[in-house]
């Protein structure tokens, strides 16, 4: 089948990387565009990313070399080399708001995993495992709702076709995934430091994340 051509808008990120390992060898996508901000413009990915490549995985070898266009002054051009792009940005609402509006009204579909537009009326939030028909229903935006609802929709969307959910209580922890990069790397921490019976002072908490979910269980 023929690739979509895609873009990715914030591809120095953490998120950003990982839409380059999910779409640089998938049969449905050709990543030709890896854009961020003016920082990174100019230089290959490999090193605009430099030291800050958090992926398991290590970087396609087809996109090291491939060099970073700025996100806001490149739109245009952009625009006119892919048929759609992601978009995960590092930037306050408003900001991410306006750029996701710029690349729609040229005519460039925006698949976002911002925040920004998840309250947009004419912005449907998709889970494609449970609603991807409203794909159709865009005005150049598509949003997705956070990890969590994610996760617990498609969990219910399973279990609705057995029998009706009449109450449900969910508790979440997004302290780590709202810190950023750090987040993980100092749960990551913790938890060898707890297995390993050694004492850790978090840095980028204000208190121990790892394990702190384990009261809550059973009570």
């Amino acid at each position: 089948m023929e690739q979509y051509k895609i873009g990715i808008i914030g591809a120095t990120g953490m998120v950003g990387q990982r839409f380059a390992l999910l779409t640089a060898n998938h049969p449905w996508f050709q990543p030709v565009v890896l854009a961020a901000s003016s920082h990174s413009a100019g230089k290959t990915y490999k090193d605009a990313v430099g030291s800050r490549w958090y992926m398991n995985d290590p970087m396609p070898k087809s996109l090291e070399n491939v060099v970073v266009m700025d996100a806001e002054a490149d739109a245009e051009q952009i625009a006119s080399m892919v048929d759609f792009v992601f978009c995960a940005v590092n930037m306050k609402k408003d900001e991410i708001k306006a750029l996701e509006e710029r690349y729609a009204k040229l005519e460039c579909p925006v698949v976002s995993n911002n925040s920004a537009h998840r309250g947009t009326p004419d912005v449907p939030m998709v889970v494609p495992e449970i609603n991807a028909g409203d794909v159709k229903l865009h005005h150049g935006i598509i949003s997705n709702p956070n990890c969590s609802t994610i996760i617990t929709l498609t969990a219910i969307n399973a279990l609705r076709k057995l029998s009706p959910i009449h109450s449900m209580v969910v508790s979440t922890y997004q302290a780590v995934s709202g810190a950023g990069a750090g987040g993980p790397i100092e749960l990551q921490n913790e938890v060898d430091a707890l297995r390993d019976g050694k004492a850790y002072a978090p840095k980028v908490f204000a208190h121990q994340i790892a394990y702190n979910v384990i009261p809550q269980i059973g009570g």
